[in-house]
């Protein structure tokens, strides 16, 4: 009896013993899957964006380091053997307005970064920058301090409108928000050759754009998130939060959508071309009337490292004239009308095509003789002097006018109240400099504009599109658009930045390439 009793405890403790390991096998496995997912209920991984207060001289510096950059040169010329790279030679991140907070090594060091849609390296500054100013305001990496830290060694430089970055390759493990990235390659920058980056309020750029844009072909943190079974979802979602006297800034949300960000349902429209998020705009609208710039289609992209929404110098100009933004004349503009006017009315009206006109009346070279004048479109940023001195402009300016004059042909008006609101196009050219003031007190009387994608209109009210710096008295009102010519063979292009994300909650869906606009919250 009292052998079978110490038989039966001995099986009851080998079982206990086998539910012991199975419950610590269990547990191991529990610890070691829930490190590879978000650690928040809803397998989201939050990260909170910081936002700064938008000022003037932060538009008109990103205005003018834009100009800086081009010199009135070609984009593709920058870099002849990648078209893709012409967008990042174009940013420069003076007004970029939402940022937050990376962790890099182990244990982590500490970096406030633009989460960037328009670029795909992540870099900060190093602790080997000692030659540039910028890094003395900024946090540094120190791979010394780090245990995970892995020699690369690599040299690497990214070009930006303001000036380069440029450093050495360096492998670490990223932490961002609950997650570690581990052996992710980034760019310890130990050159920063821009006054951008003196007075920027973040240390470095984390891109979330595609590895086809990615300088050195690094792979970006994002891939590496999916790689490494990160997140449930391909998915990445911006939320940004436009009410001023709100603390919160914004979230970026990563393996998904929060669904208290948005109102109703996503609109989807596909990537057209993997680098950007690049998508197809089918119209642009003033009030209730098209444009007519966007026959065919128009390219845009969304870029959560900018503030305002840019597009072609033409329609641009129109929007301006629309909301009565005040911009400087352009001498060449009105001098084209007062001598070739006629001519270009009468070539539109025979039937010539529109990109022949100004080659026919040889204000224009052809194409093939065109070094410069293809590429230079930027009317809204050159200065008087650049805008007198050469035959580009001209021409620039000649096919600027048989784009309004074609589209007011359109609408069968007589010519003089064509050339009469040609003339007044000319009139709201921005100014070099970017300023584009509106009177704070007539944004009642503004149109609102609408961009139709995936056959859905969204629309942006005065109050939306409309920039305001400073307080009470000093409160200045400012455009939100902005002229920008991006040549062919990426360009015409259009840039949806904060202005338009601010509104509509955006979804980058790598999994089934594609965005998602819905009205935020």
């Amino acid at each position: 009896m009292g052998k079978k009793k110490r038989e039966e405890g001995g099986e009851e403790r080998e079982f206990s013993k086998m539910r012991l390991n199975h419950l610590l096998v269990t547990v191991c496995l529990l610890i070691s899957t829930r490190s590879l997912v978000p650690a928040s209920s809803d397998d989201l991984v939050r990260i909170g964006l910081k936002k700064r207060p938008l000022d003037l001289h932060g538009l008109k510096a990103a205005r003018m380091s834009r100009m800086r950059g081009k010199n009135g040169k070609s984009l593709n010329a920058l870099h002849p053997h990648d078209s893709d790279v012409d967008i990042i030679s174009l940013k420069n991140y003076m007004d970029a307005q939402y940022y937050g907070e990376i962790g890099i090594g182990s244990p982590p060091q500490k970096f406030t970064v633009i989460f960037d849609t328009g670029s795909s390296n992540l870099w900060v500054p190093s602790s080997k920058c000692i030659l540039s100013i910028a890094c003395l305001f900024h946090h540094k990496y120190k791979h010394t301090k780090s245990k995970s830290y892995e020699e690369n060694g690599n040299s690497c430089a990214i070009h930006y409108g303001s000036g380069s970055v440029s450093g050495i390759l360096s492998q670490d493990n990223v932490k961002v928000g609950d997650l570690v990235v581990e052996k992710q390659v980034f760019m310890e920058a130990t050159k920063e050759g821009s006054l951008t980056f003196v007075v920027a309020h973040f240390d470095g750029i984390l891109g979330l754009g595609f590895q086809e844009i990615s300088v050195g072909d690094v792979v970006p943190v994002w891939y590496n998130m999916l790689e490494q079974g990160l997140v449930k979802e391909k998915v990445f979602s911006f939320w940004l939060n436009r009410n001023t006297d709100a603390k919160d800034g914004g979230e970026l949300v990563f393996g998904g959508v929060d669904p208290n960000h948005f109102k109703g349902k996503h609109t989807y429209v596909p990537i057209t071309q993997k680098g950007y998020w690049q998508f197809e705009m089918e119209d642009f609208m003033i009030g209730n009337h098209s444009t007519g710039y966007c026959k065919g289609g128009c390219a845009a992209i969304v870029d959560s490292g900018t503030s305002l929404l840019a597009g072609p110098t033409g329609v641009i100009t129109q929007v301006n004239h629309a909301i009565g933004a005040e911009g400087v004349v352009s001498i060449e503009c009105k001098q084209v009308i007062s001598d070739y006017g006629e001519q270009i009315w009468d070539l539109l009206v025979a039937g010539v095509q529109p990109d022949k006109v100004c080659l026919q009346i040889s204000l224009c070279a052809p194409k093939g003789d065109r070094s410069a004048s293809a590429n230079i479109k930027q009317v809204v940023e050159e200065n008087k002097e650049h805008i007198s001195a050469g035959d580009d402009l001209v021409c620039t300016a000649c096919e600027l006018l048989v784009y309004w004059v074609r589209n007011q042909l359109k609408e069968k008006d007589t010519k003089d109240q064509v050339f009469d609101y040609v003339n007044q196009l000319c009139e709201s050219l921005p100014s070099p400099m970017g300023e584009s003031a509106i009177d704070c007190n007539a944004l009642s009387k503004m149109p609102n504009v609408t961009f139709t994608i995936g056959s859905k209109n969204f629309t942006l009210t005065p109050e939306q599109y409309v920039l305001k710096t400073g307080e009470g008295p000093a409160t200045l009102c400012v455009s939100g658009f902005i002229a920008l010519d991006v040549p062919p063979p990426r360009g015409p292009l259009w840039i949806f930045g904060d202005v338009f994300m601010g509104v509509y909650h955006t979804v980058f869906d790598y999994g089934n390439v594609q965005l998602g606009f819905a009205e935020a919250t």
